[in-house]
Parts: C-alpha cells; sequence; structure tokens
C-alpha cells in the first residue's frame, strides 16, 4: 500500500477544565470541553522514511524533528512508516494541542482508530483523533462528542511556550487545588511562567473582557473577533510582542 497522502491536523482549544484527580500511576484526571479549531497544521505522506519539519509559525519556536517528535511517536505505534513533511501553523507549547493534533494526523491516515493506542501517545491525542466539539474524561481517552457550535474566538500567542509536565508538576506541588475560573490550571501555569499574568491582565485591561487559558498555556484566548473587541493583530507588552490571531471553531 502506497503511504502517499495529505492530513490536516486541526489545533484545539479547550473551553473549559478541570482536574478531578490523580491516578495511581501519576496520570492526571481531566474533565474537559474541547473544541477544533480552524488553525492547523498540514502532513505530507510519501514514500521513504524521515520526518522533515517546515515552520510556518511566525513565533519562531523550533520544533524538533528528533525521535521523541510525537509524528514519530505514532508512525511507530501504528506500525507503519513514511517520509512525513510537517507544516508548523500551530505555535509550540501554547495549549493549542499542535503536536496531539499531528499524532492524530498520523493514526488517522494509518486508519488507527483505537482511543487506547491514541492516549498511550498523549492526553489531547484522542480529542484530537476525534475532532469537533467533545467533553473528555479519565486521562483524555474518553471522547463524548457534543453538538458543533459555530463561535469564533481571539488567541494571544505570545513569544514564549510553556511545558505541560511542568504545569502539572507544579499544579501538584500547589496541592491540587480547584482554580477559581474556568481552568483549574491557570494558577500553576502562571507560577510556572509569571509573565502570563502581565499578558492576562493587558488583555483584559484593552479588550474589557477576562482572558480564559488555552489549557496548560502559554495562549490566552477571548471570545469574539478582532473588530467586536476592538484588537489588532499585534500588541506589545513590556518589550515584548504577541500575535492575535482570529479563529473559528470546526466540525473536525
Amino acid at each position: 500500500m502506497s503511504p502517499s497522502g495529505y492530513q490536516r491536523a486541526p489545533a484545539k482549544l479547550t473551553l473549559s477544565l478541570r482536574v478531578t484527580g490523580v491516578r495511581g500511576d501519576g496520570y492526571h484526571l481531566l474533565d474537559a470541553e474541547m473544541i477544533s479549531l480552524d488553525l492547523s497544521d498540514g502532513l505530507n505522506f510519501t514514500d521513504g522514511d524521515g520526518l522533515e519539519v517546515v515552520d510556518c509559525t511566525l513565533e519562531g519556536q523550533a520544533v524538533g524533528s528528533g525521535e521523541d517528535n510525537l509524528v514519530r511517536r505514532a508512525l511507530r505505534a501504528a506500525g507503519r512508516r513514511a517520509h512525513v513533511r510537517l507544516q508548523k501553523r500551530i505555535p509550540p507549547g501554547a495549549g493549542l494541542g499542535g503536536g496531539s493534533a499531528d499524532a492524530a494526523a498520523v493514526l488517522r491516515w494509518a486508519g488507527v482508530s483505537d482511543m487506547v493506542v491514541a492516549a498511550e501517545l498523549g492526553a489531547d491525542v484522542p480529542f484530537c483523533l476525534v475532532g469537533g466539539r467533545a467533553r473528555v474524561s479519565g486521562v483524555g481517552e474518553v471522547v463524548e462528542p457534543l453538538a458543533f457550535e459555530d463561535r469564533s474566538f481571539v488567541l494571544a500567542l505570545l513569544p514564549f511556550g510553556i511545558a505541560t509536565a511542568a504545569v502539572y508538576g507544579a499544579w501538584d506541588e500547589l496541592g491540587r487545588r480547584p482554580g477559581g475560573g474556568s481552568n483549574d490550571l491557570e494558577q500553576a501555569a502562571v507560577a510556572v511562567e509569571p509573565r502570563l499574568a502581565l499578558w492576562r491582565d493587558h488583555l483584559n485591561e484593552v479588550s474589557g473582557q477576562e482572558p480564559r487559558l488555552a489549557g496548560s498555556g502559554s495562549t490566552w484566548f477571548l471570545e469574539g473577533s478582532l473588530r467586536s473587541l476592538g484588537l489588532e493583530e499585534r500588541m506589545e507588552l513590556a518589550g515584548e510582542h504577541a500575535r492575535l490571531l482570529e479563529v473559528h471553531s470546526a466540525a473536525r
């Protein structure tokens, strides 16, 4: 069978996130609402072997092509080989599930729909495999589809990323307390990267809306359009620049 083909890998946006417990093996249990976005990576599959990463983001945060890249890990999990050209448009470390979306695209291309296999690659991979809008629980392997809603958001793509593992580690260290907003990880993420709070407060001031954190960060998001929120496509704070990107919910 020829490996040639193309797959889109839509970003995911976590609209709400509760951490409901920790399993004996250390994995965190979640209760979240996630949606797919019209922001996506692209994967081209051809004969051969190897991974070529083309950075199409404007944030300039490099994505490695080594053996720990989720594309390579997903190929191994599927028992397939191919040369993959990955066009990265989803910034890494942004809480938008870019790596998970790429892994899910590999599984779709390979015809793998096993949620256990997907969850072994990462907590967001099962949702990214299903896409649309869903309630996600367990360690990410339980995905309950919900009715699609047509919504618009503005993403504040900050000039730095945050490691998911560091945020969950901070949540543990802070006493595993529920958050006061829609995302239990917000306080932990700010503890890991204090600049998050500066950007949150600035966005609140200029938009009049309380930003929400996407997953474990670093992206803040607002509901609405750039025009309705009175925002420009670029924002500066303390000598750093953020890109404001208008996106829309996607059926998959």
